[in-house]
C-alpha cells in the first residue's frame, strides 16, 4: 500500500493547489465574513468546483462521476483546509456522495447529475446534542400515508439554511442509544414544516438549528432500509470524518508552513529565532506528529477505498490522530508567533479557529479514541 501519491494523484494535487492558491486563499474566507455574507460560500466558487469536475470525484462513472476514491477527496479536502476555503465538498461530495450510492435509482437521478453540476448543495442532519453522537438520534419517523412524518430537532447541520437537500437521520423503531431502528432520510429542505435558524460558528461558518414539525415525506425518501439505516449512516460518517481528517491535514499544514517561515524571518537579540535550539526542537517535534498523522489518513484512505473491513477503525483512529496533531500545530503556531499570533489581522488564529471546528465535527478526538479503544476490546 503506497504512502504517496500515484502520477495521476500529483496531477490532480498540481490542478487543485494553485486554484484555490489563486480563486480562495484565505483572504477569500475575510471578505466573506467581513461582508456578513449570508451563504457563507460562493456559489460560484461551488460552480467552478464542478467545472474542474472536483464534485464528481466519489460520484461513480455509471452515474456521470469520475468514479475516484478518498485518497483523490482527500488531495481537494487538504488544500481547503490550507486555504480555510468555506465550501459544502465535505458535505455535499463526500459525504452526501457516499451515502447516496446506497439510494435507490430515483434519489441517485435527481441528486448526482446536481452535484456533479454545481447546481445541489447537500446538509448533514445527524447531531442532536452537543456533542457528536449519531446513536442517540431520538428524532422520531412515524409511519404515516405512502410515507413517513419526520418530527424532531437537529443542530450543527453545516449550511443547513441554504441546502437543497438535508440527510436526516430518523428513529423508525427502538430507542436512543441504540444503533438498530435509525432510518437515513433524504428530505428537500423547503419541505413543509421545516424551519430553521442561522448560527456562526467560531471559525465564521455558519451553521443550522433545524426543527422538524411533522415534515411529510414519501417512501422514497429513504436511503438504504427502513430500521437498517446504521449501514449507510456509517458509510457517510467514515466519509465525512476522514474527509475531515484530511481537511485537518491542510489546517495544520498551512499553520506549520506559516510558523516555520517565521522562524526563518524573526530576529530577537540578533539572531533568527529559528537558530534557538529549544525551537528547533518544538519544530522537529511538530513535523514529526503532522507527518504520523499523514501516514494513517492515507492508510485509512485506501482502506476506505478498497471496502476493507478494517476502514472504521482506522478511519476512527485517522480522525484521533489529526485532531490532537493538527490542534498541536496551531497552539505552536501562535505561541511562536508570539504577540501578533493573537491578533485577528494576522493569519494564524484563523488556523486556529478552523481547527476547533473541524475537531468537533463528526466527533472530537476524545470520541474517537475511545471508538478506537472499544473496537479493540478494551
Amino acid at each position: 500500500m503506497a504512502l504517496y501519491l500515484s502520477d495521476d494523484q500529483a496531477m490532480l494535487k498540481d490542478t487543485v493547489a494553485p486554484f484555490l492558491a489563486e480563486n480562495a486563499p484565505v483572504k477569500h474566507l475575510r471578505t466573506l465574513r467581513d461582508g456578513k455574507d449570508a451563504a457563507g460560500l460562493s456559489r460560484d466558487l461551488w460552480k467552478q468546483f464542478a467545472e474542474l469536475g472536483f464534485t464528481g470525484i466519489l460520484v461513480p462513472e455509471a452515474d456521470g462521476g469520475l468514479g475516484l476514491g478518498h485518497v483523490e477527496a482527500g488531495i481537494v479536502l487538504e488544500e481547503i483546509g490550507r486555504n480555510l476555503t468555506p465550501s459544502p465538498f465535505l458535505t455535499t461530495a463526500v459525504a452526501a456522495v457516499d451515502a447516496l450510492k446506497a439510494g435507490g435509482a430515483d434519489l441517485r437521478a435527481q441528486w448526482f447529475p446536481r452535484i456533479l453540476a454545481g447546481d445541489a448543495i447537500i446538509a448533514l442532519a445527524i447531531d442532536e446534542g452537543a456533542k457528536h453522537r449519531p446513536a442517540s438520534t431520538a428524532m422520531a419517523a412515524e409511519r404515516s400515508g405512502n410515507g413517513f412524518k419526520l418530527s424532531g430537532k437537529k443542530q450543527f447541520v453545516l449550511n443547513g439554511h441554504i441546502a437543497d437537500m438535508l440527510l436526516v437521520s430518523a428513529r423508525t423503531g427502538g430507542s436512543a442509544g441504540e444503533e438498530a431502528g435509525i432510518t437515513l432520510f433524504a428530505v428537500p429542505r423547503t419541505a413543509v414544516g421545516i424551519s430553521v435558524d442561522v448560527d456562526r460558528l467560531v471559525d465564521s461558518s455558519l451553521s443550522a438549528r433545524v426543527t422538524f414539525d411533522g415534515v411529510q415525506v414519501d417512501a422514497d425518501a429513504v436511503v438504504g432500509e427502513i430500521d437498517a439505516g446504521w449501514g449507510p449512516l456509517t458509510r457517510l460518517l467514515d466519509a465525512g470524518r476522514l474527509g475531515a481528517s484530511a481537511e485537518m491535514l491542510g489546517v495544520g499544514g498551512g499553520a506549520m508552513d506559516m510558523t516555520f517561515g517565521y522562524l526563518k524571518q524573526r530576529k530577537q537579540f540578533g539572531r533568527l529565532i529559528g537558530e534557538f535550539q529549544s525551537l528547533q526542537h518544538r519544530a522537529a517535534h511538530l513535523y514529526g506528529e503532522m507527518e504520523g498523522a499523514r501516514s494513517i489518513v492515507i492508510k485509512a484512505q485506501h482502506l476506505l477505498d478498497d471496502g476493507d473491513p478494517r476502514a472504521e477503525l482506522f478511519v476512527a483512529a485517522a480522525k484521533a490522530k489529526t485532531g490532537k496533531s493538527c490542534n498541536l500545530a496551531v497552539r505552536e503556531g501562535v505561541q511562536m508567533h508570539g504577540g501578533i499570533g493573537m491578533t485577528d489581522e494576522y493569519d494564524i488564529g484563523l488556523y486556529m479557529k478552523r481547527d476547533r471546528a473541524l475537531n468537533e465535527f463528526f466527533g472530537d478526538s476524545y470520541f474517537h479514541a475511545d471508538r478506537v479503544a472499544r473496537m479493540n476490546g478494551y
